[in-house]
């Protein structure tokens, strides 16, 4: 196990010291868990845009949905109805 040092709010060291004092257990503990259980959701939150985008495209392959063949170079007017390639004044 290695040894860290780590600044927290006021606040968080409240309910920690809370959670060990009713769980009886020491802040290292309830620290650990946290961190556990916490840092799963962490790296959910980054691929789960990702992970999204393939479930909408396997969706669009298994219904044989077409869309545009030029969408990547007019993703702008297709999405906001806006060229932004041609000067406005």
């Amino acid at each position: 196990m290695l040894k860290t040092y780590l600044y927290i709010p006021e606040h968080l060291n409240k309910k920690i010291d809370y959670t060990a004092k009713t769980q009886n257990r020491s802040k290292a503990e309830v620290i650990r868990q946290a961190l556990e259980t916490g840092i799963g959701t962490v790296q959910q939150q980054g691929t789960a845009s990702a992970e999204v985008l393939l479930k909408i495209a396997e969706l669009g392959k298994k219904f044989g949905v077409k869309g545009p063949r030029d969408s990547s170079t007019r993703m702008d007017e297709y999405l906001w109805d806006k060229d932004w390639s041609k000067d406005e004044k």
